[in-house]
Order: structure tokens, then C-alpha cells, then sequence
């Protein structure tokens, strides 16, 4: 007799829970649960990967092109990093980071490969900055794409902030998937602002975004509630992203403020404990 049976599965940061539903034999059942699982896992590294990447583009830009608020006083990166400063003269120019076949950041990220920023002339306040990938890796995961940074010296509520257009492709070692992700964040730098040191940095994000798979799997994400990341702490530490995956829609708090590796999962009516 065939039996039907609903599988709960939770994934680590950005990621949700996915409700199975099959009538087939056991085995087929538990096969359906493991694909799952995997696009799970991949999709809580493309989300590490792109956060920690955009943050690496805001410190080397804070720290390299607006000296004038402190920030390079105690740097993020270390001496394995090269930086190269191409001004043209007439307020463009570019700053390449240069990690070389491997390096491990101040914050404990290893990254590998250059990032390249291409920034315009600084108009009303702001400027744009353009950027791109060259066999770039983060933690093992190859970074690729690119886009649009709107920097803002002093946004409507006063911070420096970042909004980031992107269209950045995320691989996976020993996996022939990718994922892309399109969408829009918006990070205001609130705190540690002209301290001189990256370690009391905290930034309050927002903004949505769409993830598709070579493998077929899609799923959104849409910060309903902001999103607070402290440079120091290798987790965003509060906030709540609302997450929606075939039909089902879910939410995930990253709690009050406390650095730990846990967030709550709400699903019909249920919490589950995360462990980021």
C-alpha cells in the first residue's frame, strides 16, 4: 500500500523550509528529501558568498576612497591582499583588490582572485561604482557576474549607504549547479563610522531578491523587517527575511542582537531553531 508523507526540511542562512509531498514508494520519497536538502545547502552558500563579497567591495571602498572618515586606521585586510588605486584625474578611476591564489581576511573570510570597482565622478553627494569579477573565490565558491553600487556619501537619514543592483552567479565545488542571483540590497553604514578600525562597523540592510538554479530550483527573498550585520560577527545578528519557494511562503529571524548561529524559522504557525 503506498503511503503519503510530508518532510519538513530546514536550510541555514537565507534559507527556508520546503514542504515535500509525494505518494510514490519509500525510496523514491527519501530521494525527493535528499535533492532538496542539496538545493538547500547551495542555496545557504550562494547567500554567504554574495553577502561576504559585497561587504569585502564597501570596507575596501571605505577604507581606500574616503580615507577622510578613519577607516584605514586598522584595516580589513592583511598584507596578502594587494590594493591598486588608478585615479584618472578627473574624479573617475578604479580600485582593484588583488587576493592572489589565496587569502584570509582580518574577518576570517579566505577569498582568492581579484574584485575590480570602477568609479564615475562624485555627483550630488554620490557616486556610482561598476563592479566585476576575475576568477574571483569566496570560501570556495567561485563569484562571477556583476553590477551597479550607488554610494552615498550622506543618505536621507544621514548614513553613508550602498545600493547594490546585481546579477552575481554563484559555483560550487564538486557541483555542476550554479545560482544566480538578481535583485536589489540597500545597506546603511549606522555605526563605526570614522572610528578608524572595521571591527565596530554595523550595517542595517534591506531590499529583496530572486535566486534561480541551473537545476530548476527558484526562490525570493524579501527583508520585511531590517536586517542588522555587525563586521565583527560572522551572522546577521537581527531582522527577519520573508522567504517563498513553490508556493509556500515563510519567515526567518535572525533574532534580537546577540552574535550566535541561530535564527527561527516561522512556518504555518510553528518556530523551528535554525543553526546558521
Amino acid at each position: 500500500m503506498k503511503t503519503c508523507k510530508k518532510t519538513l526540511i530546514l536550510a541555514s542562512l537565507f534559507s527556508f523550509a520546503f514542504l515535500l509531498h509525494s505518494c510514490d514508494k519509500e525510496d523514491d520519497a527519501q530521494a525527493a528529501v535528499d535533492f532538496s536538502a542539496e538545493d538547500a545547502a547551495l542555496a545557504a552558500k550562494a547567500d554567504t558568498a554574495i553577502e561576504g563579497t559585497l561587504t569585502i567591495m564597501e570596507n575596501a571602498y571605505d577604507e581606500n576612497e574616503e580615507a577622510t572618515r578613519g577607516q584605514n586606521s586598522i584595516s580589513l585586510f592583511p598584507g596578502c591582499t594587494t590594493i591598486t588605486i588608478n585615479p584618472n584625474g578627473d574624479g573617475t578611476g578604479t580600485v582593484i583588490l588583488d587576493f592572489g591564489t589565496g587569502c584570509t581576511l582580518n574577518n576570517g573570510a579566505t577569498v582568492s582572485g581579484k574584485i575590480n570597482l570602477a568609479y564615475e565622478a562624485i555627483v550630488n553627494d554620490s557616486r556610482i561604482l561598476n563592479y566585476t569579477f576575475d576568477n574571483y573565490f569566496y570560501n570556495g565558491n567561485g563569484v562571477a557576474g556583476g553590477g551597479e553600487i550607488l554610494r552615498e556619501f550622506s543618505n536621507a537619514n544621514g548614513f553613508p549607504a550602498s545600493t547594490v543592483n546585481e546579477t552575481i552567479t554563484v559555483s560550487f565545488p564538486n557541483s555542476t549547479t550554479t545560482a544566480t542571483r538578481n535583485g536589489l540590497r540597500i545597506a546603511e553604514w549606522v555605526e563605526g563610522v570614522g572610528s578608524g578600525t572595521w571591527t565596530d562597523n554595523v550595517y542595517h540592510i534591506t531590499g529583496n531578491w530572486d535566486t534561480t538554479f541551473t537545476n530548476g530550483f527558484e526562490r525570493s527573498g524579501l527583508v520585511t523587517e531590517t536586517l542588522v550585520r555587525r563586521l565583527n560577527c560572522p551572522y546577521l545578528v537581527s531582522g527577519i527575511l520573508e522567504v517563498t519557494q513553490d508556493g509556500l511562503t515563510g519567515s526567518l529571524d535572525f533574532g534580537d542582537g546577540e552574535c550566535d548561529a541561530q535564527a527561527i524559522f516561522a512556518f504555518n504557525g510553528v518556530d523551528y531553531t535554525v543553526f546558521l
